[in-house]
């Protein structure tokens, strides 16, 4: 799965896995110090850490990721994360009715 996606510098790539009506999977490469900023979706997201450290803020509070790890995303709740180190992540969201 690593090899899916490659990081680019000083960009944050992606590469949508599925993309379907029930649910998305998107694998992420953000390179150290990249991040996505602060915002909310209407459905829980779990990451998936493939290799690379992160810090996850879900409303405010911070969560530190290594390789293996995961951790959901609940709807709604503000969230945030940057790449400690080089960082791939798999994001799966699955789209409630």
């Amino acid at each position: 799965m690593s090899e899916l996606v490659e990081y680019q510098e000083g960009s944050v790539v992606s590469r949508p896995v599925i993309d379907k009506n029930v649910g998305i999977v998107t694998l992420f490469a953000l390179n150290q110090g990249e991040g996505l900023s602060e915002h909310t979706v209407p459905f829980d997201a779990l990451v998936y850490d493939i290799e690379g450290e992160v810090d996850i803020k879900i409303a405010g509070k911070s969560n530190r990721l290594a390789a293996g790890d995961m951790i959901i995303m609940p709807s709604n709740k503000p969230h945030a994360l940057r790449a400690l180190m080089k960082f791939k992540m798999m994001l799966v969201m699955i789209k409630q009715k």
